[in-house]
């Protein structure tokens, strides 16, 4: 295995060579053979090929290339010492790269100032810790730690990993190594999996990342959709065959594309109700795509026009989850937040106050619709003691921690700040369950002037039958009284959101949502019969691509 390895590695470089330069002819299969023979690694310059074979591959992946060095130790085909000096060295001249990649940038202001501080205790332990290393040794490099201290506390970490690391997978090699090549991929496998656990249950940090990974596979209001979704499958293609197929759902709001299926534009919806009622709707302005400043233009001109000033949103025409949606506080960074944006874009005034989800629901020939479902969306927040850091707040909190990889990418460069004690730190600003936001029942806040003002607007946008408006109110005494503003409406894919309520088990949500769909096809049906027409497979198509365009 380990002479292959070192075959096709010559192989490689005699082929790009004799491609670069055609008038050198390219080294016999003999010749290559020959030198393989006497390329072993337990000899200077086998060891030397050795190492550098092993050093190209721990750039992909230093776990794996440790566990491979390990199995090759298992069969003998590399002795223990020079498998572990080949690693070692790797990792080390590894590790240095990203010191010297840290010095030609400038990260003076980089948040790792601060954990340098520790000195060698942080570049050790770094070695051990998930996704602290290339941070680390980066900012050691940009911040100018010292060469020699650093490349010493470097090796002295490669040496202290690397005995672990092929020990582990050559003596399981070991006891593998009968069984076969399967076996031996399973200990592969396993090896690497036992590391990055022992890595992360090592730290208190490791161990909370870990533990919100858990809850969010026990808590099901954190499941993939695809998960959720699974087992209404047949339950959609039953309503599909008993409604007349599954383009009819797509009738059920015939004044949207697709009946708001996927992909459907936003400013035409929102125009559509402002028209209707346009004390009820956030004011909203269309940015089509185009250079930054013809854009930062549109903005500043939709600003004046409606004598509006900063915070505004800014979001994508099409887009779902809350993806690309930011506020923007200031003029001053108006211009990056449309940098960071391709495609056509919303701006919106910024409607402060509480948010909250509406499911409207109503059938053909009735004379009044309901809301089937209300949602108030909290923002959480996480509150200082003056002696934790932003990440460590994060980490602690039992709502947070279930999203931490969002909190902690979102809030990433203010993770070492310590907020006062007392002092209220949001962490969420859209109301977006899977952005972080709080979702809660909350059906006992209908009154008949909430419903009745929500079905005074949905009478104002023709074709519409079915689905969720997002209203923000300065109260819930002012939502009660119906005075609100919408932020956003969504058709027939929209769910009623007061299900991830955690109050809620798995089994209510599927319930809600088996209810939805089968409410979604009878409009679609009676809408069909009345003669609108479903949409095509190419119009869904179309409008599939989009969403993610």
């Amino acid at each position: 295995m380990g002479r292959a390895l070192i075959a096709v590695a010559l192989l490689a470089l005699a082929f790009v060579a004799w491609r670069a330069a055609p008038g050198i002819g390219a080294p016999s299969a003999d010749a290559l053979a020959a030198f393989v023979a006497r390329a072993e690694p337990d000899a200077p310059a086998g060891f030397a090929l050795f190492a550098a074979l092993v050093l190209a591959a721990s750039l992909v992946s230093e776990d794996l290339t440790c566990i491979g060095v390990g199995l090759l130790v298992a069969q003998g085909r590399v002795g223990y010492g020079a498998g572990v000096a080949a690693c070692a060295l790797a990792l080390w001249l590894g590790d240095l790269a990203l010191y010297g990649a840290g010095r030609l940038l400038d990260l003076s202001r980089l948040r790792a100032r601060a954990v340098l501080g520790a000195g060698p205790l942080w570049i050790l332990a770094s070695r051990f810790l998930p996704g602290a290393r290339l941070p680390t040794y980066v900012a050691a490099g940009a911040l100018r730690y010292p060469l020699g201290a650093f490349a010493l506390w470097l090796g002295v970490g490669a040496l202290l990993w690397t005995p672990i690391a092929v020990g582990a997978a050559a003596g399981l090699g070991g006891i593998a190594g009968t069984h076969g090549g399967m076996a031996l991929a399973a200990v592969a496998l396993a090896v690497f999996v036992a590391l990055r656990l022992a890595a992360r249950v090592a730290t208190w940090r490791g161990r909370r990342l870990l533990f919100g990974a858990w809850q969010r596979w026990r808590r099901w209001e954190f499941w993939p959709s695809g998960l959720l979704y699974a087992p209404l499958v047949p339950w959609i293609a039953w309503l599909a065959l008993r409604h007349g197929g599954l383009r009819v759902a797509t009738a059920a709001n015939p004044g949207m594309p697709a009946g708001g299926l996927c992909g459907e534009a936003k400013h035409p919806i929102l125009a559509a109700l402002a028209a209707a009622w346009p004390e009820r709707v956030a004011r909203t302005g269309f940015v089509p795509r185009g250079p930054v400043e013809a854009r930062v233009a549109h903005v500043q001109r939709f600003v004046r026009e409606h004598a509006l000033a900063f915070p505004v949103v800014l979001k994508p025409d099409v887009g779902e989850r809350g993806s690309g949606v930011a506020i923007v506080r200031d003029a001053s960074t108006l211009r990056a937040a449309l940098a960071a944006r391709s495609g056509d874009l919303l701006v919106q005034e910024y409607v402060a106050g509480v948010e909250l989800g509406l499911f409207y629901v109503r059938r053909p020939g009735e004379a009044r619709g309901r809301l089937t479902s209300i949602t108030e969306k909290r923002m959480i927040a996480v509150t200082g003691d003056g002696a934790s850091t932003l990440e460590a707040l994060i980490l602690r909190d039992p709502r947070a921690v279930c999203l931490a990889p969002v909190h902690l990418a979102r809030h990433a460069a203010s993770l070492a700040r310590v907020p006062a004690a007392g002092a209220r730190v949001p962490l969420v600003e859209i109301g977006t369950h899977s952005r972080g936001a709080l979702f809660l029942d909350a059906a006992a806040l209908a009154t008949p002037a909430l419903e009745d003002a929500v079905d005074r607007l949905s009478r104002g946008h023709p074709g519409f039958h079915l689905g969720r408006y997002d209203v923000r109110a300065d109260s819930i005494e002012a939502l009660q009284a119906g005075r609100f503003r919408v932020i956003e409406l969504n058709g027939l894919t929209a769910e009623p959101t007061s299900m991830y309520d955690p109050r809620h088990g798995v089994v209510h949500a599927w319930r809600a949502l088996a209810a939805q769909w089968r409410t979604a096809f009878e409009i679609g049906a009676a809408n069909v019969a009345a003669g609108a027409r479903p949409a095509g497979w190419r119009e869904i198509a179309r409008l599939w691509r989009a969403r993610g365009a």
